[in-house]
């Protein structure tokens, strides 16, 4: 007896001839289909080489572009806008990858920057490499859970060496400060300006810093905003003691220049309240129409009432101002601006001390910004910009950039973004590693001495990534075209005993030398970060035995 079996599914209906019952229990059982057909799948060894593969292409695209000697990458996004840049984070977000390993690496460089700005290259090229020493075992057939166990002991010794090599200093001395910016910046589009950026940096930091809980919290997402304005010259390029935004007040009768001005920030309307969807009004005298309006202004005057019995002369609103509002405000000589962003309002009302109102009939005078020395609309290039100047104690402020073109402006944008989150780091852990490479060859020779300590199989995985942490000064060698085997054995010697970790590589010119007279530093949680990251992401990646992809063809 033939049973027909229908499997009903995403794809059209198939019809499989099932054995007779008694064939089946005396053969082979017949395959039970649980994924849909089209489904792709890569199992074992396959799916784990697959992955390693796919981190090299990865680690292979940004590795140029690491050390002084850095290429550029030019990339066209998808709406047509060119990306030039270095930045390891600015390359990747751009390029589209449909590997699901590969997406993960690019993750890594947008956690790296977001979390310390700096070394978004670096982390890329080091997890790629600490997969690639990896793939030997896996060919061996070592099970991988064993060279993960070897990698985490590895981070616990490569964090240590870090915390032995760090040194303390001050974060107020503005020498440090500088060193530690510059070699940021020192593989940037920026670093032929000289010490203008990280000077601009630093100072832009420093307005920001507050203290909570005896914890110093510097936020720079919210609180400092990078105009940039095509034209003029880098030099002209400055941190406001204020707030600049974008906007020109509404009505030509309202003053441009104000001298210590009062203001009021608002996050309400000033214009009568309009329905959600649908307003029914019913009608049934002749003169309710006009009634209805009088009551619509009477609202607005009664808000307007509000606001002129704190006597402002600066009203900056969220939402819309109407007509009738922008009459009473420009009688009682108050200069106004709407439909401000959130984010800008937050911002004048720290640099300002206003307090952001949502009902005007709660204004008291304590509301009142006072702390401003001058309020100004200027015509910069084509557009106007509203100042809020000399403010006394700014915990908020706008960095203006000038230069040639968008596609400059905007690299300058991404490498001042760095530099600030380089300060930021230093200010709330002031400890410092040399660079150059010359961190991660300490680390390198650290695990060498350590591996000797350990018996069981995990030894040859530990030794291996020794080798890996060495692909930061080999790429920073490769990058100047210098003699890589010669050097990278003369640094391996510097190294050997451990005590003399600030030996690392002169990016420019490809030969060894002291980082500490070449004042080439890196902050300690940006090494500890860029470490943790590329190890966890390595362990990640590696633990993978099953790639499921759930595509059909329709999708693919």
């Amino acid at each position: 007896l033939i049973k027909i079996i229908y499997l009903i599914g995403r794809s059209p209906a198939r019809i499989a001839f099932a054995k007779p019952e008694r064939e089946r229990s005396e053969g082979m059982q017949q395959p039970v289909l649980v994924l849909n057909t089209n489904t792709k799948r890569e199992q074992g060894r396959k799916a784990q080489l697959g992955n390693i593969a796919a981190a090299e292409a990865v680690s292979s695209i940004i590795r140029t572009t690491l050390g002084p000697r850095s290429m550029l990458k030019m990339i066209l996004d998808p709406m047509g806008g060119i990306v030039l840049t270095n930045d390891g984070n600015a390359i990747l977000r751009e390029i589209d990858v449909s590997h699901p390993a590969a997406k993960s690496m690019i993750e890594l460089s947008r956690t790296q920057d977001e979390e310390v700005g700096d070394g978004t290259t670096s982390v890329i090229v080091l997890a790629g490499e600490m997969l690639s020493v990896a793939r030997p075992f896996l060919e061996e057939k070592m099970h991988p859970r064993v060279i993960v166990m070897s990698y985490i002991k590895a981070m616990d010794c490569a964090i240590e060496t870090l915390e032995n090599i760090a040194t303390k200093v001050d974060p107020n001395d503005e020498k440090v400060m500088l060193d530690v910016i510059r070699t940021c910046l020192g593989t940037k589009f920026v670093r032929r300006f000289g010490d203008l950026m990280p000077q601009i940096a630093i100072e832009a930091v420093r307005k920001v810093t507050t203290e909570e809980m005896k914890m110093k919290v510097i936020d720079i997402k919210r609180f400092i905003r990078v105009e940039k304005i095509p034209g003029g010259f880098l030099e002209e390029s400055k941190v406001l003691q204020g707030i600049a935004i974008a906007k020109d007040i509404i009505n030509p009768n309202m003053r441009r220049k104000i001298v210590n001005p009062r203001i009021v920030l608002l996050d309400c309307p000033l214009e009568y309240k309009k329905g959600e969807s649908q307003t029914n009004m019913e009608f049934t005298k002749d003169m309710d129409f006009e009634q209805a309006l009088r009551m619509e202004e009477a609202y607005i005057k009664q808000m307007c009432d509000a606001i002129i019995a704190v006597k402002p002369t600066v009203v900056c609103c969220e939402k819309g101002v109407s007509d009738y509002a922008q009459h009473f405000l420009i009688r009682a000589g108050i200069s106004v601006l709407r439909r401000l962003r959130k984010t800008d309002n937050n911002r004048i009302a720290r640099a300002v001390g206003a307090t952001i109102i949502n009902d005007p009939s709660d204004l008291t005078e304590a509301h009142v910004g006072k702390e401003c020395g001058l309020f100004e609309v200027r015509k910069i290039g084509d557009d106007y910009f509203t100042f809020f100047e000399e403010c006394k104690d700014p915990k908020a402020c706008t960095v203006m950039l000038r230069g040639a073109g968008k596609d400059v402006l905007n690299e300058i944008e991404r490498n001042l973004q760095d530099a600030m989150q380089v300060a930021r780091q230093l200010v709330t852990d002031p400890r410092i590693v040399p660079g150059g490479g010359a961190a991660e060859m300490a680390i390198a020779q650290a695990l060498v001495r350590s591996c000797k300590t350990i018996q069981n199989i995990e030894q040859r995985p530990f030794e291996a990534l020794s080798a890996a942490f060495e692909i930061i000064p080999r790429t920073l060698m490769e990058n100047c075209g210098s003699k890589v085997i010669r050097v990278m054995t003369e640094l391996r010697a510097k190294h050997a005993d451990g005590k003399e970790p600030v030996w690392g590589v002169d990016g420019n010119t490809g030969e060894i030398s002291d980082m500490a007279k070449l004042k080439v530093f890196d902050p300690i949680s940006v090494k500890m970060q860029t470490v943790k990251t590329a190890l966890e992401s390595s362990c990640m990646l590696l633990r993978i035995d099953d790639i499921v992809s759930g595509l059909t063809t329709k999708q693919q």
